[in-house]
């Protein structure tokens, strides 16, 4: 039973970064494509996805980062991960554009870096 719930810590932590990562390509690439191509704006920069997509960071992060503390006691990638869930959030606020890019950018860097704190806490116990 422990093995099978550290085995579903560690997928929610990759999910996670993985998320982070699809996330970060996903800004990085609307901004560009909309701002410099004229492309795909209605598609790529919805608000609807920046609201799933902050949807599942959350779900994911609360849990695997929440599930990381529970089984190594370090709160320091709950506090990086919560930074980084707290900038989305930000960028969702802020609107369309440069500054939301920037944002969601420096957040799911801290989400994913708070993952692999994560993953390396699992390891170590």
């Amino acid at each position: 039973m422990r093995d099978a719930l550290q085995s579903i810590r560690l997928r929610l932590d990759r999910t996670g970064i993985l998320l982070s990562g699809l996330c970060a390509v996903h800004c990085v690439l609307g901004v560009v494509l909309v701002g410099v191509l004229g492309l795909g704006g209605e598609v790529l920069l919805s608000p609807a996805i920046h609201r799933i997509g902050l949807m599942l960071a959350l779900v994911v992060g609360g849990l695997s980062l929440g599930f990381g503390v529970l089984r190594h006691g370090r709160l320091a990638p709950l506090v990086i991960g919560g930074a980084g869930l707290a900038l989305m959030g930000l960028a969702i606020a802020v609107g369309h554009g440069l500054p939301e890019a920037v944002l969601t950018v420096l957040g799911v860097g801290l989400v994913a870096i708070a993952h692999l704190r994560n993953i390396s806490g699992h390891a170590a116990h």
